[in-house]
């Protein structure tokens, strides 16, 4: 899931009235999933009402959805996260990473993070269509519009494996069959470039995905006396 501030489950706050949330933003459209954290959120007050927060449950089910496929964890996250009690649409335009950016705009989006350009190709994962593209893909995306105004039509981020958690994506990438301008810019930059080819190497993806998204875990976390414990992931507490 996108998020524009930390760790804190901002992205889950519904708007209100007065404020337009994270989750309005262009690039959130697309995200799904909130209820089923909703869910889990209910359950675990019924059994430890204001124990375990939003962000905690949102930084667990990202592990577990990856380790799903392999039946066993893929990676241990730290609890004891807070939940932030602001999110803003102009704070995920402004943090999330445009499909448009090139390799310098992308590398600087990460390290205002603190992520190096390593956690920057090995997220990118499953990401306009690019000038680059394989023009046989790009024919392909075509059939796939019903017109320009179009914004119904689904199309697979990673053809052929959009339903598998593997390194696919970065065999796609090395045919030029990124689908956004951001993907292509991963093959602009000579360091980026080779760490793509390192992670055409399963186990190898598999070990740096986990720990990049171990870093993306600690990013801005609330703790302590910061933030709340929301009883409600869409609703800060009143």
């Amino acid at each position: 899931m996108e998020t524009a501030k930390g760790c804190d489950a901002s992205l889950l706050l519904d708007s209100t009235a007065n404020n337009t949330a994270e989750k309005a933003a262009v690039p959130n459209l697309s995200l799904a999933g909130f209820d089923v954290i909703d869910e889990v959120k209910s359950q675990l007050e019924q059994t430890c009402p204001g124990v375990v927060s939003c962000a905690d449950i949102l930084a667990l089910a990202a592990r577990d959805s990856v380790s799903f496929q392999f039946n066993r964890s893929m990676w241990e996250v730290l609890t004891g996260r807070r939940d932030g009690t602001i999110s803003r649409i102009s704070e995920a335009l402004a943090n999330i990473p445009s499909p448009f950016f090139n390799f310098t705009t992308l590398k600087q989006s990460f390290a205002n993070k603190s992520l190096t350009v390593h956690d920057l190709v090995v997220l990118s994962g499953k990401n306009d269509a690019d000038p680059s593209l394989n023009a046989t893909y790009a024919a392909f995306l075509k059939t796939k519009c019903l017109s320009l105004s179009d914004n119904t039509t689904t199309v697979e981020m990673d053809p052929g494996s959009s339903l598998s958690f593997d390194a696919h994506y970065y065999s796609n990438l090395k045919l030029s069959q990124g689908l956004f301008q951001s993907d292509a810019a991963l093959l602009t930059d000579g360091g980026a470039s080779n760490i793509v080819t390192e992670l055409l190497n399963t186990t190898k993806f598999f070990t740096e995905f986990a720990q990049s998204m171990k870093r993306m875990g600690a990013i801005e976390v609330l703790t302590g006396t910061a933030g709340e414990i929301r009883k409600k992931c869409n609703l800060v507490n009143s």
